[in-house]
């Protein structure tokens, strides 16, 4: 019986325990001071959801559209050439059917019905192509201001406490995605006392991590960043293709391989792909380079200059006068074949391509 009354009284001890523990917690939760709380439609809630908003512009090359993107898996045609698009990783497969040549008009056809995304994670099934058309008419235009903010990203988990005053629940949630964080704020009403579990950590556009320690500082980092990168909310797929390039890596490429070949040559509107065949390029570390074709060569010199997508290949063969020009670099492509493709507007382009690994 005295053991029974001795568990007895070690039980209640810790009921008591947990929740005055617990109550102690909330406590200490409601008396976290205001600057640190979220309010419902307050400027920092409202920049922490443009943060995690769905950026619609990262397919445009399919739909023409910045406020939404397509739900993938999806079937399309490019140019009547079939692309299977399973991942955001795919849409340089229809990219690298539309730069194959200059001259066609490039045509993506849909099989419909799909589904779209809109900026707030909602989802719309899309029967054809009407209606694909005329949502994407309803979106802002190229290169015009909208809601979401895309120079600055949460890095994930991180996690926040909300109690709510109605039924005194003390909760955590932690965030894996932008769907999740933005579905959270989305959900704060005014009998919320909501707090995000600080340090975080965001990624800025120039490839930098920053910790953050406060909601203040949360609020000021994101208004200093918001404009500080091109969004491209535009429907040019080819402008930024050489974001990541560098002329360490044109140099190792052209060097590193030997015998490259000429596949597109245009000037002044015209097409002169077949000018250059059977010719090998070798291109050397000391700015030389030489051809060499049915027992003839002829010599010249390279450079370049710049970066990203501003780097410039100037070329100088005299004997070879299509070669010959202050190329800017187009993009850089190592997925099969590696192609280096160089570009004056859209009236000039030369294009090396090699088998080198």
């Amino acid at each position: 019986m005295k053991t029974t009354t001795k568990t007895t009284l070690i039980l209640l001890f810790l009921l008591v325990l947990f929740f005055t523990s617990c109550r102690s917690e909330e406590t200490e939760f409601i008396e976290t001071p205001p600057e640190d709380l979220i309010q419902n439609n307050s400027v920092v809630a409202s920049l922490i959801q443009r943060t995690a908003a769905n950026d619609g512009s990262n397919d445009n090359i399919l739909d023409f559209a910045n406020c939404f993107n397509i739900k993938l898996p999806i079937n399309v045609k490019a140019n009547s050439i079939p692309v299977n698009i399973n991942s955001t990783n795919d849409y340089y497969l229809v990219e690298s059917i539309f730069d194959e040549d200059y001259d066609d008009t490039d045509v993506v056809e849909i099989t419909f019905p799909i589904t779209i995304v809109n900026s707030d994670f909602s989802e719309v099934i899309i029967n054809d192509l009407e209606e694909l058309t005329a949502r994407a008419n309803s979106c802002n235009g190229e290169n015009i201001s909208d809601d979401d903010i895309e120079c600055i990203d949460f890095i994930y988990p991180f996690s926040a406490s909300k109690f709510n005053l109605d039924n005194e629940l003390l909760s955590s949630e932690t965030f894996t995605n932008d769907y999740e964080l933005y579905s959270f704020i989305e959900g704060i009403n005014t009998n919320d006392i909501t707090s995000i579990n600080f340090p975080i950590s965001v990624l800025i556009a120039n490839g930098e991590s920053l910790q953050i320690n406060s909601l203040t500082e949360l609020e000021t980092t994101i208004e200093n960043e918001q404009n500080t990168c091109d969004e491209d909310d535009d429907f040019d797929y080819n402008d930024d293709d050489c974001d990541h390039c560098t002329q360490e890596l044109v140099i190792n490429l052209l060097t590193g391989c030997q015998n490259w070949y000429v596949d597109k040559t245009r000037q002044n509107s015209f097409n002169y792909d077949a000018i250059y065949d059977g010719y090998d390029f070798n291109f050397y570390i000391d700015g030389t380079v030489s051809a060499f074709w049915n027992s003839t060569s002829a010599t010249g010199t390279w450079s370049t200059t710049g970066t990203a997508n501003n780097i410039l290949v100037l070329i100088n063969i005299p004997a070879l006068q299509y070669c010959n020009n202050n190329w800017r670099l187009q993009e850089i492509n190592t997925s099969s074949l590696t192609k280096i493709d160089l570009r004056i507007g859209d009236e000039d382009r030369l294009r090396y391509r090699n088998t080198c690994d």
